[in-house]
């Protein structure tokens, strides 16, 4: 695709696209936001008029084939991105699909096979990878900072949020059938995504997946360790039904070490020996925006890459599932 002005629309307007995501469709040059959808039409309507969208529809499938969208926002729960994903790429329309980017690995593999087929660029919404926070990270790595790379850890634990004691209305988050897991895919994806953005895929996967808290079906505690295709080793410990939050990562090299969160705003700090030294960053107002920029970019120049593609989404899924499927008998 190479055109001055991208055209988008998004199937499935729900919360994460009130301020996160929809916004920065409009705000960015040579981009739009065309069309909205979702299920109950009389949402997708009231969104389309209070953020000025021209169009509203009720059915992915018209929005998909309104020839005045020129490529799919996804953001419904990862139990339908498979399926909007293939048609609109069998529409010939580029896809930007949420995180985690489908239920499991099998069903990444088909989405990236589809828009391959089709010529279409597949994008993943992990948007962290061009926040400017982490991109100092990578340059403080590439830097040699820390000296060679020895190991990473990552830590997140959290309390055990009210909207899951309710076993009659739990949210889709820790249903399986529409999550691919539990709280772990949801929250678990940013940061082994992260880690592959910052030290390369990841070959070698072993993890412990249980449900302690017994709220709901889902996994909610989940260990792993792993290692890197550069030799690098990684631990993680995710736990949703603890006593506090915790959010802290921990890059540890030969000559120092990087301490960043995930999802907090603390800063990055730099440990070597040269002393302490630490970095403070902004959030964005619409946390999509860095990434969605560079998705145009790519779509009206051509030569620009935006760094989170199918490709390396599906390597995220693929971790997440080698460490619980004997949670789940896979």
């Amino acid at each position: 695709m190479n055109r001055n002005n991208v055209r988008w629309g998004i199937i499935g307007c729900g919360d994460v696209t009130e301020v996160k995501s929809g916004p920065a469709f409009q705000k960015i040059t040579n981009s739009e936001l065309v069309a909205v959808m979702r299920r109950t039409g009389e949402l997708a309507k009231d969104y389309a008029e209070r953020h000025h969208v021209p169009k509203w529809y009720d059915n992915g499938d018209e929005l998909i084939n309104d020839p005045e969208v020129d490529a799919v926002y996804i953001a419904t729960p990862p139990g339908s991105h498979k399926e909007y994903t293939i048609k609109a790429a069998q529409a010939g329309k580029p896809v930007y699909v949420e995180k985690p980017m489908a239920l499991n690995f099998s069903e990444c593999q088909e989405m990236i096979a589809a828009c391959e087929q089709a010529g279409v660029p597949l994008f993943v919404a992990y948007y962290r990878r061009a926040q400017q926070r982490f991109l100092k990270i990578k340059e403080l790595l590439e830097e040699g900072a820390v000296g060679d790379i020895r190991f990473v850890s990552t830590t997140q634990y959290q309390k055990a949020t009210d909207d899951v004691l309710d076993s009659q209305k739990l949210p889709w988050r820790v249903q399986p059938e529409l999550a691919g897991g539990g709280l772990f895919f949801d929250l678990a994806s940013h940061a082994l995504d992260l880690l592959d953005f910052l030290l390369g895929p990841i070959q070698s996967v072993q993890g412990f997946a249980s449900n302690q808290a017994g709220y709901y079906r889902a996994e909610d505690i989940v260990t792993g360790t792993y290692v890197f295709e550069s030799g690098i080793h990684g631990l993680g410990n995710w736990c949703f039904s603890a006593f506090e939050d915790v959010d802290v990562n921990e890059i540890v090299g030969s000559k120092g070490k990087i301490t960043f969160s995930t999802f907090g705003d603390e800063p990055v700090v730099l440990k070597n020996e040269a002393g302490t030294e630490e970095f403070n960053f902004e959030r964005p107002q619409h946390v999509h925006q860095p990434l969605v920029e560079t998705v145009v970019a790519e779509l009206t120049t051509g030569n620009f890459k935006c760094p989170s593609t199918g490709i390396s989404g599906a390597r995220t899924n693929w971790v997440m599932g080698e460490m619980v499927k004997k949670y789940y008998g896979l």
